[in-house]
């Protein structure tokens, strides 16, 4: 049992956020979720769900009417309806997130979870951070180079080494001390947040069949290997560099425990296939919790009841897991 909530951040309130929300507290018990609290606007959550809803002052008064309602701190009276096109969704979803980073960090909350945002929207207002994982990483005063940002299912966990760039820098953008840096904030996370005390990183490789020795490219050879070396003598478990058309079939997959892939989509399009409804984000390196559901805002079908809500679910179970184990620890 937790000592506080979960503060779950609903994201754009144009998107589907508020609904997926709304139905994990639906499903708490069935779930068995922990205690959380939502950090959004009331009239987002009231405009796609008929459930009871209930604003709170502070995170300590969650708990006296989890049983009963949806406990929201609000953050603005003004908002924008499901699908719609205004910034003031935005403004909101930057506030939310804003305030749920800080009662996580004061204690108020016991971890962090994170609704789906519109990067282009929140760009729009002036948010200058790639996503929300280097937004929080900075309140929490720390270097994005010391996070890493996991995707997970219940048979995958992957870490891209590059993010959101354009596939033409990623080779600029790698380097043996960047792979090495993302390896080490994997595997510090594995062993902290999941309890996982000899966390087994398997690598891939960048070119096709990893560069067959030279001849389809050096960047195993210069950059990978060398990285894999060093985080070998640091004592981690580490393999590679596998071939990545072949490192993510069943047969691979339960030989490791984290996927350390050097670009976005490679990680995250088996990561996708595999679990598109459950699968989750975690940000590992941070000294608090935080977790997101793997999709994004889907405004074409926010306010139409069609939002599966197991992503959502599957990141505040995980978001009371990790917790849970750092509060024992």
């Amino acid at each position: 049992m937790l000592d506080t909530p979960l503060a779950v951040s609903l994201g754009d309130p144009a998107g589907i956020g508020p609904e997926v929300v709304a139905k994990s507290w639906e499903r708490r018990h069935a779930e068995r979720l922990p205690p959380f609290f939502a950090v959004g606007n009331l009239a987002a959550v009231e405009a796609v769900w008929d459930g009871p809803v209930e604003t709170i002052g502070a995170p300590d008064e969650a708990a006296a009417i989890w049983d009963e309602a949806l406990p929201v701190l609000q953050i603005a009276d003004s908002t924008t309806p499901p699908g719609g096109h205004e910034l003031i969704g935005a403004r909101n979803a930057l506030d939310a997130l804003e305030l749920a980073v800080g009662l996580t960090r004061s204690g108020a909350a016991s971890g962090l979870v994170t609704g789906p945002v519109s990067k282009v929207r929140l760009y729009a207002v002036g948010f200058n951070h790639p996503g929300q994982t280097e937004f929080v990483a900075e309140r929490c005063g720390v270097s994005r180079e010391l996070t890493a940002m996991m995707l997970a299912g219940p048979t995958l966990r992957v870490v891209p080494v590059t993010t959101h760039i354009p596939f033409r820098e990623v080779i600029d953008a790698l380097s043996v001390e960047r792979i090495a840096a993302k390896g080490r904030a994997a595997a510090r996370g594995l062993q902290r947040q999941f309890g996982i005390e000899n966390p087994r990183i398997a690598v891939a490789g960048l070119n096709p069949h990893a560069g067959e020795q030279g001849a389809l490219g050096r960047e195993e050879i210069d950059i990978i290997t060398p990285a894999i070396e060093r985080l070998r003598e640091e004592g981690y478990e580490v393999t590679g560099p596998h071939p990545p058309d072949v490192m993510f079939n069943a047969h691979r997959r339960a030989t490791y425990d984290l996927a350390l892939c050097m670009y976005h989509d490679q990680g995250l399009i088996p990561l996708k296939t595999l679990h598109f409804d459950d699968g989750i984000n975690v940000t590992l390196g941070l000294p608090i919790v935080r977790t997101s559901p793997d999709h994004g805002t889907a405004f074409d079908i926010a306010g139409k009841n069609m939002a599966d809500p197991g992503a959502m679910i599957a990141a505040i179970r995980t978001a009371g897991e990790c917790a849970a184990r750092l509060a024992a620890a």
